[in-house]
């Protein structure tokens, strides 16, 4: 009976992923998965001989309550800060259930599952503490590097693996041995950091990505050390999950992942700054102006970002692309693939205000129309269209594709103010005769515009 619980809880999981790969099935996606591992979780407590009920009963509804008040009050600008802080906690996780298992495990495979688990899931759980601090920006969100970072990392990892082989030389038996175990979990802890430091800007969604999969190989190698069937089954579905949306995203960025992970050392400068630090002029206009030329042109292609989701504009957004429809405009939103802070944050944000789901059009299937566009909106997006991209190959983001909004007749950037996208770099066609810029809060500019198309 078991078995088959457990089979039906690894099916819920396959059919979450299904269900999580389109914004149109997502909440049922979730609600599947969810359900499987309410089962999973029943099954275990089901199990003859459990030992420690009421410390895990205790356990699990502390985590509950906090996972439960947590979601609930996160804004959706948080979303991957939360992502991020739960990856790394499932990391940690397995790396503690592998270092109280080493006691009791002296077999070479399972032993070596434990060795592995407590690598990988601490080089999760400190890389995605530090993809927190990156994304809520208690620290630089730009790359941190110093001379020979790459020697060093190699090295740290050397060590960690060096003293998981005395902890399989020993069994994992022994005050050496145990010792030893501690320090994998410590120089591991220092890996995690090293691995995420020389990675910032639009880099760190793909980085968080990558230490899922992580958290999934370390999840799966516990429940072999466990003898758990489905913790298998779960963490190598996480895994190869994970690593193949790593390697989607990477592709989407147009660079290799060992680019996105070491480039900033190799990187020849802030390409893409203005030269000298030196003001220049840009085309600023008022919402009456924005108002005019979107109501009388005949295609708009809206292009959101991260700004839009911080000023939660995206009702204010769908109202104004549907006072424009009732002109005759033709409205459409163009998705970048990295746009915002994890993959799919513009398609659930714009799916909240009810976006209708064929106006949300993915890059590869903008760009074609963008020539044929009078106007191209940028909502607080920078990094995602520009064409730094494609001109400056000292650029952090070089080879990146991106929305070519400067095929469009003309383009309108909403931002707070001149200050760089994620990545750190100017954006050169904020300079363009044909660009012109409508600072203040996204919301708050979109806002002004309706009332101004509503008066035409």
């Amino acid at each position: 009976m078991r078995d088959f619980a457990y089979l039906v809880s690894g099916v819920c999981f396959i059919l979450a992923l299904k269900g999580l790969s389109s914004p149109r099935t997502a909440r049922y996606g979730n609600l599947v998965g969810a359900a499987g591992a309410v089962l999973a979780v029943i099954v275990v407590f089901t199990t003859k001989g459990l030992d420690h009920i009421l410390p895990i009963l205790l356990a699990v509804a502390a985590g509950t309550a906090v996972g439960a008040v947590v979601a609930r009050r996160v804004q959706m600008t948080a979303i991957p800060q939360l992502v991020a802080i739960f990856n790394g906690v499932g990391g940690g996780a397995a790396a503690l259930v592998a270092l109280l298992e080493l006691a009791s495990t002296d077999d070479g495979l399972p032993l070596a599952a434990a060795i592995f688990s407590l690598i990988v899931g601490s080089v999760s759980f400190s890389g995605s503490g530090v993809t927190f601090a990156k994304l809520q920006e208690l620290m630089t969100g730009r790359p941190v590097i110093f001379p020979g970072g790459p020697f060093v990392f190699g090295g740290t990892l050397a060590i960690a693996i060096g003293f998981g082989i005395v902890v399989f030389v020993g069994d994992g038996q022994g005050t050496a041995a145990s010792a030893a175990a501690v320090a994998v979990v410590l120089v591991s802890l220092v890996v995690g950091v090293l691995f995420v430091l020389p990675v910032g800007g639009a880099d760190v969604p793909i980085v968080i990505s990558l230490l899922n999969a992580f958290t999934g190989l370390a999840v799966a190698a516990s429940g072999y050390v466990l003898g758990n069937t489905l913790l298998i089954v779960a963490g190598t579905l996480v895994g190869a999950s994970g690593t193949l949306l790593t390697r989607m995203m990477a592709a989407a960025m147009g660079r290799p992942i060992t680019n996105i992970l070491f480039g900033a050392f190799t990187a020849r400068g802030p390409a893409g700054a203005a030269a000298g630090g030196e003001a220049r002029p840009v085309r600023s206009v008022g919402p009456e102006d924005v108002a005019i030329l979107l109501g009388y042109a005949r295609k708009v292609v809206v292009v959101p970002g991260y700004g839009l989701a911080v000023a939660q504009a995206q009702h204010t957004v769908r109202e104004l692309a549907d006072l424009l429809a009732a002109r005759g405009v033709v409205v459409s939103y163009g998705i970048h693939p990295v746009a915002g802070r994890m993959p799919g944050h513009m398609n659930v944000l714009l799916a909240e205000a009810s976006v209708p789901y064929d106006q949300l059009v993915e890059m590869d299937d903008i760009n074609p129309e963008l020539p044929y566009t009078d106007v191209a909106l940028v909502v607080g997006a920078n990094d995602v269209v520009n064409p730094a991209a494609k001109t400056s190959p000292g650029s952090p983001i070089y080879g990146m594709p991106i929305i070519e909004v400067g095929q469009a007749g003309a383009v309108v950037f909403l931002k707070r103010s001149m200050r760089p996208g994620f990545a750190g770099i100017e954006n050169e066609l904020m300079y363009d005769p044909k660009t012109m810029l409508l600072f203040g809060d996204a919301k708050e500019s979109l806002a002004k515009v309706v009332a101004a198309v509503k008066a035409l």
